[in-house]
């Protein structure tokens, strides 16, 4: 099975791909865009190229195509988004909350030190 063939089935190889990363923060900043406008935001890569990168992220249903006239416009798919976050960075939930209870605790614990040393006066 080819790289391309791979990352249609698997989200993080279809993320893996800076080009397929940058198309999808060009959709953040849009409603939709065609296949045209995508390709002419990447110069040094050919058009075909594009447009199998586009085919990938449609695939793994990171942007969904709508036919409009002759065109295809192409619009971020945000609940696929969601929906990886919930599935799978939820998982780490419970280590950024123990880290930042860690942090929390450090912080706090410098602060009573802080409290208990004596300042010094600034001599004049």
């Amino acid at each position: 099975m080819s790289a391309q063939g791979s990352a249609a089935h698997d989200p993080f190889e279809a993320l893996a791909d800076p080009t397929r990363r940058a198309i999808l923060d060009l959709l953040r900043g849009c409603k939709t865009r065609t296949a045209g406008e995508l390709a002419a935001a990447f110069p040094r890569i050919s058009r075909p190229a594009v447009s199998r990168h586009l085919r990938v992220l449609r695939e793994a249903g990171f942007v969904i195509a709508e036919e409009a006239g002759r065109e295809r416009r192409y619009r971020l798919n945000a609940a696929a988004l969601a929906r990886m976050h919930r599935d799978w960075f939820a998982r780490f939930t419970p280590l950024w909350e123990a880290s930042l209870a860690q942090l929390k605790h450090r912080a706090e614990a410098a602060e009573r030190r802080t409290r208990r040393t004596p300042r010094r006066r600034a001599s004049r």
